[in-house]
């Protein structure tokens, strides 16, 4: 037995009208320090009824730590609002989540969030998540990444009961996303599709939805990071996105993600970065196992691609993917990304653990054990294919 879950989704030009339809008494806005300066916080405070109150928490970091989950509760506490209204990137809607279940349950501790408990959300307020970024999809998932400080390492959390009442997408929130932002954060919605289309959890329902979402990506990222100002192409990203989160978000994504927020946590490099470098070099490993257990064949057929068979399928995929990864000038090895040598062997013991604790990383058609981890560290960081 498995479930499919979704927000309600409000999309398009004028989506942020839909604020005006709210009722409440107090709506506190989580965000980040950027986007208040930016003025997006008060683009988003001029459609909400002149009857609800607002306040502002902007204390979200990049990666938000257990110590900002935390903080924000305490501000939840001290206002006691009835909705929770989330704008921002990933980092800021998985962060809105984690303070949004220690505001309603305040004993639980954040780093043991999980699907299996029940913490009685919606007593006290519900949830309207705003993406400024189209990639982590998190407006229409029930994750939530965390990163633990003390232990160097990402907390792949998540409870269903955190799928927001609403998500808001108005390409009007994307427009200004620089280019760098634009590729991070869309290569983290193509990981997103395809690793929820190849988990060991994908479904019929889902299957669908991250196919469209690859060709979606592959189609429009390009055009948004050479023109930013293309409305078509930022509304299909965004769109994308989300498709790509709910795709995922009700299959699971899989050893891209579980190398990526091992090493995010590390070196400090950005989540889209960091699983978007890793994914054509997880393909490949994956390829080496159980043949019927791939499917990349359907994957290669709905971009065009070349590829007959699953091997040949998965490192036609690989190759398309270094090539778009090339047009937005991305990374394509750990070099690349400023980590020496000297640095990956003093960190590769505590990577690879967080690795293998990784809860998307178990998703994978083909799981590593320790060796085949610390192969795939240096065949990220000398840019090899993978063949063993």
């Amino acid at each position: 037995m498995w479930y499919f879950s979704s927000p309600n989704i409000v999309f398009g030009e004028g989506a942020l009208s839909h604020l005006e339809k709210l009722q409440g008494r107090l709506a506190c806005i989580v965000s980040d320090e950027n986007l208040l300066q930016s003025g997006f916080i008060e683009q988003v405070r001029s459609f909400l009824p002149s009857d609800i109150a607002v306040q502002i928490f902007t204390e979200v970091e990049p990666d938000p730590s257990l110590e900002t989950i935390r903080q924000g509760a305490m501000f939840l506490q001290q206002y006691q609002p009835d909705w929770i209204i989330a704008v921002g990137g990933g980092s800021v809607l998985d962060a809105a989540k984690g303070m949004w279940i220690l505001y309603e349950s305040p004993d639980v501790d954040p780093s043991a969030i999980n699907p299996i408990e029940t913490y009685g959300l919606r007593r006290k307020a519900r949830f309207v998540a705003i993406p400024t970024t189209a990639g982590t999809g998190s407006e229409t998932t029930w994750a939530i990444v965390l990163r633990d400080t003390a232990e160097r390492r990402k907390l792949a959390l998540g409870s269903r009961e955190v799928i927001p009442d609403w998500a808001i997408l108005d390409p009007e929130m994307i427009l200004e996303l620089p280019p760098r932002l634009t590729a991070d954060t869309g290569l983290d919605a193509l990981t997103h599709a395809i690793e929820g289309f190849t988990s060991t959890f994908h479904n019929d329902f889902t299957d669908g939805l991250c196919l469209h979402a690859v060709r979606l990506i592959f189609e429009y990222l390009p055009r948004c990071y050479q023109n930013g100002s293309d409305f078509e192409a930022r509304q299909h990203m965004q769109n994308a996105a989300a498709i790509a989160g709910l795709g995922f978000g009700n299959s699971m994504a899989a050893l891209a993600h579980g190398l990526g927020h091992s090493l995010g946590a590390v070196f400090r490099v950005p989540h889209g970065r960091a699983v978007a470098l890793f994914l054509p070099y997880t393909i490949e490993y994956c390829a080496g196992g159980d043949p019927q257990t791939l499917r990349y064949v359907e994957l290669v057929r709905a971009l065009g691609l070349p590829g007959e068979t699953q091997n040949a399928a998965a490192h036609s995929l690989a190759h398309a993917i270094r090539d778009l990864e090339k047009a937005l000038e991305q990374p394509l090895n750990l070099q690349e990304l400023g980590i020496s040598r000297e640095a990956l062997e003093r960190e590769m013991d505590l990577l690879v653990a967080n690795a293998l604790n990784d809860t998307q990383t178990i998703m994978s058609v083909r799981v590593p054990d320790e060796n085949d981890l610390q192969q795939l560290f240096w065949s990220a960081f000398e840019g090899k294919l993978v063949n063993f």
